[in-house]
Order: C-alpha cells, then sequence, then structure tokens
C-alpha cells in the first residue's frame, strides 16, 4: 500500500487527475456561494419579518460554504464493486466517490463530493479486508497546506496485496498542532465512528484515556446527528458544555470546519447563572456537600414548606351575590396537587383555577351559564388571590436558596435524616447575606439555585447536549445538564482517571444516574492516537492508584525519545526550565510549560526575563508564537506537540488531597503530543519514581 509522490502534472498521472477533481470542486464550490450570494429574496417574502428570517439563513448558508484555504475539500475516495444508487449517495448514483468534509455539487447538481456523514460513505471508515462491505478500492489524500501531493490506494478484495499501516493515516495523526483543535474527519477509526453514527434517541458514554479522540468523537457525533437529524435539531436545539473557557476556545473551531455553525458552547457555569452572578468560591468540604445530590430533596422540602392548608372558606362576591368554598374542599384541591408532584409554579398557577372552577359549579347549580370568561375573572378576584398568596404562596428561587443558606432552624428543618450536623455547618454562611444582590454566591449555589428554579418553573429541553469532561461534574451539575436535554438525548464524556475536583464521579453509573439517563450507553476508547507510547506508559503508572481496574491506554504512536525526565538542582530548576522550553522551540509545533498554580507567576517572570513571549491557555498558537504558559488546574482537555512539565511534587500539593493531585499530575503528563520533557528539583511521586 505505497504512498504516491506528485511526479508530474500529465493526465496520464493519476495525482495530477486528483488534483484536477480538487480543483474543480473548488470551483464548484464557490458557484454554490456565488448562487447563494445571489439569491433575491424580495418577491418571496410577505413582510419585514420573513424577510429578516430567511435573509439569516442565506447568510448562514453563505458562511456554511466557505472554502477554507487549509482545509481539504475531500481526503478520501471509495471506489464501489457495483452501483450504489442515489439515496445512499446525496442524490449521486455510481461506483467512485470522492469523501470530505461536505457535500459540493456542480452545476446541473450532480454531487462531486460526497459529506462524510452520508450512509455511502461509511464504509471509508469500516471497510476492512475481513468485511471490504462491496468496496474495491480505498484511496487515501495527502495535503500540504491546501495542496493535494500524495495518494495512497488500499485494493480491500486484492489477496495477493499485503496489509501495512496507513502512512498517511499516521503522518495526519501526527500532525503538528498550531493553532485550535482540529477535525479527526479524515481519521476516524471503526471504533469512533460506531460511536458517531449512533442513533440520536439513545444516550451515549464515552470513557476514553489521554489521546483517544473521545472530544473529537463527541464534536463529530453532533455533526452526525445535525446531518441526519437537521430538521428535529434545528428546532429543539443542540449544545456542548466544557469545562472552562479555555477549552471552549481551543475546539470551537471543529464544527465549524465540518460545515456546523449552529451548536451553541457553554461551561455548566454558563448554565446556572442567569439569576445571579457567582462573586465567591466555597472551601472544598462546602463546595462536596453543595453538589451532593441530597441537597435536591432539601430544596424540594423547603420548598414545599411554604404551602399551607387552609383553615378558613373562600368568600367571591360576584354583583349581588356571594358564594362560599369551605376550608375542606379548598383543602382536598391543594393535597391533590401535592399528590400529582406537580412544579411548584404551575400548582401556583392552577390554584386560583381550581377555587373559581368550585365557585363555577355554584354558579350552574343556581342556575347561570358562566363561561370560561367568568372562570377566569372568579380567578383573579381579590380573595382569591389572598387565599392563594396564603396557601401557596410565589417563592423565589434565589431568595429560597438564600434562606437556607443563612437560617440555620430552617436548613435543619428541611435537611432532616438528610445532612449531619457537620455537613450542615459546613454550607452554612458565617455571615448571613441580607439580599439576593448582596450575596457573594459561589459557582456550587448557582447550580442549587438552579434547582430550585426548575422544581417552580420546568426548565426548557434541548434535542442533543455534548458534555466534556464530564467526569469532573458534581451529581448536583449532573443534575442541572440533565435537564437540559431531559426530553432528548446526551453524549458524555470523559476519564474517570481524570476526575481533579474533589467531587469527581466515581463510575459512570452513578453519574448518569444523576443526569437522568441511567439507560445510556456505556463504550470505552483504549487505543490512543495522541500521546507517544513511552508518554502514556509513564503516566499509566499513576492509573492502580487514582483510578483502580481502569484499562490502560495503548498509544499506537511509538515516537522513540519522546520522553526525558531530568532532575535538576533546585537553585537552576527555572533556567533548566527555559532551557527545556528553548529544545522544544527548535521543533515545530506547539508548546506548552504547564506549572502548578502557584509556580506560573515565577514562570512568567523567568520567560520574560529571558526574551520569551508566551500566549494563556486557549489564546490560539500561530508560526510566531508557538509557547503557551498553562496552569495545571487549567491544562485538561488542551494538547501540544511539546510539553515542558514544571516540578511534578508541586503539581500534586497544589490539590487538597494526594489523589485529586496525583490526577492532576495524570492530566500535565499526558497533553504531549510528540514529545514530554519531565523536570524536577524535589523527589517525584514514588509512583513514578
Amino acid at each position: 500500500m505505497p504512498a504516491h509522490e506528485f511526479e508530474s502534472d500529465t493526465t496520464t498521472d493519476p495525482l495530477a487527475h486528483e488534483r484536477a477533481h480538487l480543483a474543480a470542486s473548488r470551483a464548484a464550490l464557490r458557484a454554490m456561494r456565488e448562487d447563494a450570494q445571489n439569491l433575491d429574496i424580495r418577491d418571496v417574502t410577505a413582510n419585514w419579518v420573513n424577510a429578516a428570517v430567511l435573509q439569516a439563513q442565506i447568510d448562514e448558508r453563505i458562511k456554511s460554504l466557505a472554502d477554507l484555504a487549509h482545509t481539504p475539500l475531500f481526503f478520501g475516495r471509495l471506489d464501489y464493486l457495483h452501483v450504489v444508487g442515489a439515496e445512499e449517495a446525496e442524490g449521486a448514483e455510481g461506483e467512485q466517490f470522492y469523501i470530505g468534509r461536505r457535500h459540493v455539487h456542480d452545476a446541473v447538481g450532480d454531487p462531486m463530493v460526497i459529506d462524510w456523514r452520508a450512509p455511502v460513505s461509511q464504509p471509508f471508515y469500516r471497510a476492512s479486508r475481513k468485511d471490504p462491505l462491496d468496496v474495491g478500492r480505498r484511496r487515501r489524500f495527502g495535503y500540504t497546506g491546501g495542496d493535494l501531493t500524495a495518494y495512497e490506494d488500499e485494493h480491500l478484495t486484492d489477496p495477493a496485496e499485503v496489509e501495512q499501516t496507513s502512512k498517511l493515516l499516521q503522518a495526519e495523526i501526527e500532525r503538528p498542532r498550531v493553532g485550535p483543535m482540529r477535525d479527526i474527519v479524515a481519521t476516524i477509526q471503526p471504533e469512533q465512528d460506531e460511536i458517531v453514527r449512533s442513533e440520536l434517541g439513545g444516550t451515549v458514554c464515552v470513557q476514553g484515556g489521554p489521546g483517544t479522540g473521545k472530544t473529537a468523537v463527541g464534536l463529530h457525533r453532533v455533526a452526525y446527528l445535525l446531518y441526519a437529524h437537521r430538521e428535529r435539531l434545528a428546532r429543539t436545539g443542540t449544545l456542548v458544555v466544557g469545562p472552562n473557557r479555555s477549552f471552549l476556545h481551543y475546539i470551537e473551531q471543529v464544527l465549524p470546519a465540518l460545515g456546523e455553525l449552529e451548536v451553541k458552547q457553554a461551561t455548566v457555569e454558563d448554565l446556572v447563572t442567569a439569576q445571579i452572578e457567582v462573586r465567591g468560591a466555597d472551601e472544598a468540604t462546602a463546595a462536596v456537600v453543595k453538589g451532593d445530590a441530597r441537597m435536591a430533596e432539601v430544596l424540594r422540602r423547603a420548598l414545599r414548606s411554604h404551602v399551607t392548608l387552609p383553615t378558613e372558606p373562600v368568600m367571591v362576591v360576584r354583583g349581588s351575590r356571594r358564594w362560599r368554598v369551605p376550608a375542606y374542599e379548598i383543602e382536598e384541591m391543594v393535597q391533590e396537587l401535592l399528590a400529582r408532584d406537580m412544579r411548584y409554579g404551575a400548582a401556583h398557577e392552577a390554584l386560583p383555577q381550581r377555587i373559581a372552577h368550585a365557585v363555577l359549579v355554584r354558579m350552574e347549580e343556581a342556575g347561570e351559564a358562566p363561561d370560561d370568561r367568568v372562570q377566569n375573572a372568579v380567578a383573579r378576584t381579590p380573595a382569591v388571590k389572598a387565599a392563594v398568596k396564603a396557601i401557596w404562596p410565589a417563592v423565589d428561587p434565589a431568595k429560597l436558596v438564600l434562606r437556607l443558606l443563612s437560617d440555620a432552624e430552617f436548613l435543619a428543618e428541611h435537611a432532616e435524616g438528610l445532612l449531619t450536623e457537620d455537613e450542615r455547618k459546613a454550607i452554612l454562611w458565617a455571615k448571613p447575606a441580607r439580599s439576593v444582590k448582596s450575596a457573594k454566591w459561589s459557582a456550587a449555589d448557582a447550580v442549587l439555585i438552579d434547582e430550585a428554579a426548575d422544581l417552580v418553573a420546568r426548565t426548557h429541553s434541548l434535542g442533543h447536549v455534548v458534555i466534556d469532561e464530564a467526569q469532573d461534574l458534581s451529581p448536583m451539575q449532573y443534575r442541572a445538564v440533565g435537564r437540559r436535554c431531559s426530553t432528548g438525548s446526551a453524549t458524555v464524556l470523559g476519564d474517570l482517571a481524570q476526575g481533579t475536583t474533589p467531587w469527581s464521579t466515581q463510575s459512570w453509573e452513578q453519574a448518569l444516574h444523576h443526569l437522568g439517563k441511567a439507560d445510556a450507553l456505556v463504550e470505552e476508547l483504549t487505543a490512543g492516537f495522541r500521546v507517544p507510547r513511552d508518554v502514556i506508559a509513564y503516566a499509566s503508572r499513576l492509573l492502580p492508584v487514582i483510578s483502580p481496574g481502569l484499562t490502560p491506554v495503548e498509544s499506537v504512536r511509538e515516537s522513540p525519545g519522546s520522553l526525558s525526565v531530568r532532575e535538576v538542582a533546585s537553585d537552576v530548576l527555572d533556567a533548566a526550565v527555559i532551557a527545556a522550553c528553548e529544545e522544544s522551540l527548535a521543533h515545530e509545533g506547539s508548546i506548552g510549560l504547564i506549572a502548578a498554580d502557584a509556580r506560573i507567576p515565577a514562570l512568567a517572570d523567568a520567560l520574560t526575563a529571558a526574551g520569551h513571549t508566551y500566549l494563556s491557555p486557549g489564546q490560539e498558537t500561530t508560526a510566531e508564537s508557538r509557547l503557551t504558559l498553562v496552569p495545571a488546574s487549567l491544562a485538561k482537555g488542551l494538547e501540544y506537540d511539546y510539553v515542558v512539565l514544571d516540578e511534578p511534587a508541586a503539581v500534586v500539593d497544589g490539590e487538597p488531597d494526594e489523589r485529586t493531585g496525583l490526577r492532576r499530575l495524570y492530566v500535565a503528563l499526558t497533553r504531549a503530543v510528540s514529545g514530554l520533557t519531565v523536570l524536577h528539583a524535589t523527589l517525584l511521586p514514588e509512583e513514578l519514581a
């Protein structure tokens, strides 16, 4: 399966033929974009609102048809043994199909490039010699920048051809990482493709160690679902939830590169801070209690405590007549609403209508003929409104949480049998805030308010939500995200070994239960495509301690010499770190200097003194600026060609407990794509020594 380099530009040269098809495809894409730009909608819209909506849709279409210079239009070709029908191939019919990131057709509508998500494209990822799926030849293309420079063929039904690892596939996997995260559409592996193409209706949880491509798989699954169920998801919406802004900035170009522009991105904090501003922080002990699922029941009890059974009848005056609804009858209504376990706010809205209906029954019995308008009028009378206010008052979610965290007696009453005395003390504020606005809310408080808000009024559900680095969510955070896909589905991505919060999940079974998706399918990715074999083997020494029983990643990348562990004297550590960064900068690609958060200021000064400019996590690397200074707390999910890791023991010591510290170290050790240099002046953790 040799890779063929470009030699001549003649019509008999297969590569020249492929380059001509690439040029023609680019021209066709430009024509498609020009057609969209030239659309005249003046005579097809009834009013300015319709015109604005249609113009916005056209603008999005124009954006999606942009030809990105360094993103190849197609990366493969399938030659089928038999003719494939138009149903599977985006309207095309034939034996040969070019597979790319988006659909491109010519002037008469015949496809020149088939979208990688179309059924006819699937064998590009799944076909093998054992099961060729009617494919005679699979051709991969190699690119330098945007120029097609090589191709490679596999003859899947030729018994004489020796099976080999694809050199172009390997080169694409190992290409240096400069800039934001790339899509992996040209290199998706069969086990990854199964997850990508799993059905919309089911939730999938992907356990994947460093470099297994779980983030990319999740993003490609979104792109696939938008292709297969575009109308439904356009109506219900999609969302990607990431651990922090740096991470979201790093991945934000993947979906646009695949032609998808509609997917929203957010952190959990973004989702839950609509009502308040986070200005405070919790001690780890308090954050763990606030993030515990038991708090949901504490909130439910506290909210329901506002309901008071009636002791007085309601007297409604209509004209010259008075209508009386006795207390026992109103109590029956209240008990029924409580038994139905409705949202608190929905029951608050229903109670006045129930009372008004009882009045209407009496009117009808007296010979009157009231209609719905009369019932609504009765529900708004001062007597009914006063009764409802006393029996089932409106409750502000933030004020409810404020009282729980400020009032020891109120908390004790509703946490009885749920929280211990020490747990209650841990979450009570030492100095109660006077109001919702003046309170220094923490991120965990915001999640509690979000839970309370959902108890009052149902949270809007989206069609599909992707949760990345999910192992770091608390049970209450899982509940918050789960509310956003209660009627939809989710893709849960994470690695139990990389859980670096005191409340990180211990098992996917627990996590999926709190998410409300207990029946989700759990898949495990164990083949590594990013981290070199020596590096992942070194980091995996920590697994028996940080996540016993988890399968270590088996890397497909050998990269001899990719790991260097150096002990230096403490007085020259900073200088040695700078020298290691300079060594790494001699190579092509991005460089990440990762250190314990407390070490960042000193290293920043050392870099500046040595004349090196550096980026912050999430900032886009360029050819001129390739060095990023990364606090260990923000390293998760990021990747660099070369990583210099400063003082592993300091990374461990920077966390509240040793296990969390070792997990943070595991994350830092596995950010390298090509090479890792570890420098230490103090003893390494014994698991690594």
